[in-house]
């Protein structure tokens, strides 16, 4: 039989690959594999699923794809009588096994391929490993990660973000008909104490008390910068460096540029009205239309340490500036409903799993400006 190879089926680029007789192989952009049947029943042209290849071989598809075209060539009607054939729904620690297949030949550290199965391996398989995928509640994730939590805390956040991960894929191949619901798992698990390192953060809650402080300040450049970087939830840099070819304030959008973002990848901000009031004052001052909006003469940007003076001044030793995008990050998770994809884009994060990345690529862009407009109106409440 000419068609595909084993080989073929193994190194298959996203697509619909054919190996005759109607049966072709398909592959996701995520790197999945499944086997349709293309066939003619009551004169209409139908696509049967006979399972993903990662558990059925070339040979069993064939074999499977010839018993189907044999029972619809003696008129029995497959899809009337039976369900297109599904999937069987495979256990945690298989689905976790078919993911990390299809995502590690993405990965170019092998340090990296080798330790993202065997931390599942060695902390979750032994608590749901054994559990169907579809199965798997966020009550389950939380119980598995109690023993790590506090102990190896980066770790335990990693293999949330796995188990995440493998969820996830297990929707895209049919195994769950819902999609992974873990945001509430951290609720019921202690805070993990702060690591050194990690930007100093101040409790969202105590952020609309500063925002009046601030506007209670003298209108200087430092204090307008880290009002802004407030309202955005942006990095510090990518303050100081904006310029007004940037805004359009008519439209209250603020699009940074590719080479200024830490992922290079332009970013676009919906502004809220308090953003762009902040931005129509300092316009009053610029010194021409290609200048830097926060600065003294429109050339030289402000120092990093001028923000962080201003909170200084005010009495916070510890908080860092860059720590308000954990506050920001804090509200949205306890005071909305917006989903975690949601808030990552606002943040400009990147999606480091070619799962996650593949089935999300929209920018939320509308969902996105009602979020920074529910946070200016927290944040400037009192």
């Amino acid at each position: 039989m000419t068609g595909l190879t084993a080989l073929r089926v193994k190194n298959a680029k996203p697509g619909r690959h054919a190996d005759g007789q109607g049966l072709y192989l398909l592959v996701r952009e995520t790197g999945s594999r499944s086997w349709v049947l293309r066939t003619q029943m009551g004169g209409k042209r139908q696509d049967l699923g006979l399972g993903s290849a990662a558990r059925l071989s070339l040979a069993q598809a064939r074999t499977k794809a010839s018993e189907l075209r044999a029972r619809i060539k003696s008129g029995e009607n497959v899809r009337a009588d039976e369900p297109a054939p599904q999937p069987s729904v495979p256990t945690f620690s298989d689905a976790a096994r078919a993911c990390h297949e299809a995502m590690k030949s993405g990965w170019a550290n092998k340090r990296h391929r080798d330790s993202w199965l065997a931390s599942l391996e060695n902390h979750i398989f032994p608590a749901i490993g054994a559990k169907a995928v579809d199965q798997v509640t966020s009550v389950m994730v939380r119980d598995a990660l109690v023993p790590i939590w506090l102990s190896i805390p980066e770790t335990a956040r990693r293999i949330l973000q796995r188990i995440g991960t493998v969820l996830d894929y297990a929707h895209i191949e049919g195994w769950c008909h819902h999609e992974a619901a873990l945001r509430s798992v951290t609720k019921g698990l202690p805070r993990q104490p702060t690591e050194e390192g990690h930007f100093v953060a101040m409790p969202y809650v105590d952020v609309p008390v500063l925002v009046m402080r601030l506007t209670d300040l003298p209108e200087t450049a430092g204090r307008d910068a880290l009002l802004f970087t407030l309202l955005n939830a942006v990095r510090s840099g990518e303050t100081r460096l904006a310029s007004w070819p940037e805004f359009d304030l008519k439209s209250g959008v603020w699009t940074i540029p590719a080479v200024r973002m830490k992922m290079k990848k332009e970013h676009v901000v919906p502004l809220s009205p308090a953003a762009v009031a902040i931005l129509e004052r300092r316009r009053r001052l610029r010194s021409d239309e290609e200048g830097l909006v926060f600065s003294t003469d429109g050339n030289r940007p402000l120092s990093d340490m001028t923000m962080t003076k201003v909170l200084r001044d005010l009495g916070h030793e510890k908080v860092t500036v860059h720590g308000f995008r954990s506050s920001f990050t804090d509200w949205a998770a306890e005071k909305t409903r917006t989903p975690k994809e949601v808030v990552d884009k606002a943040l400009a994060h990147k999606l480091v799993d070619r799962v996650e990345a593949a089935y999300r690529r929209t920018d939320f862009f509308e969902r996105r400006r009602r979020l920074m407009k529910a946070w200016a109106d927290y944040i400037s409440e009192k």
